[in-house]
């Protein structure tokens, strides 16, 4: 198996999409579509993905932060997003994924890399645990209707 990781291009914007419909499936397609031009022109975003013999297989959002919980430096890389397609999980794409992001945060200068995800998202705790993250906090959010 062959595995390649790049920094998308705008000819990558549908299957990018596609993968960013994969982890919000019930996200409206126009609050989906309405920040990756804005990305893609970032010198702060980068978004890398992998491709298994030329199939697509999986991308990883990446971004710089003033701020990132438990962080001890500033900026601190951060993972926006994650996903892997099903067929392609279990071989390893999330660590080359991983890796490409943490190396570009090196090169932006940042020395720690953070992320987040929901409580109850138990496969992505395993998978950041597996890869070396650990667990700072965690937070629970409230709103009041006025």
């Amino acid at each position: 198996m062959d595995i390649v990781v790049r920094r998308i291009t705008d000819e990558d914007r549908d299957e990018w999409f596609r993968m960013r419909k994969g982890i919000w499936p019930d996200a409206p397609d126009e609050y989906l579509h309405s920040d990756m031009g804005d990305i893609l022109a970032s010198e702060s975003d980068a978004v890398f993905m992998a491709f298994v013999d030329t199939t697509p297989a999986g991308m990883i959002e990446a971004s710089l932060r003033e701020y990132g919980e438990s962080c001890e430096t500033s900026p601190v890389g951060y993972i926006e997003s994650w996903f892997v397609y099903p067929q392609f999980r279990g071989r390893g794409l999330a660590t080359v994924l991983l890796g490409a992001a943490e190396d570009w945060a090196r090169g932006k200068g940042c020395t720690e890399m953070a992320s987040d995800t929901w409580l109850d998202n138990e496969v992505s705790i395993r998978a950041h645990l597996k890869a070396g993250y650990f667990e700072v906090e965690r937070l629970v959010h409230f709103v009041k209707r006025l």
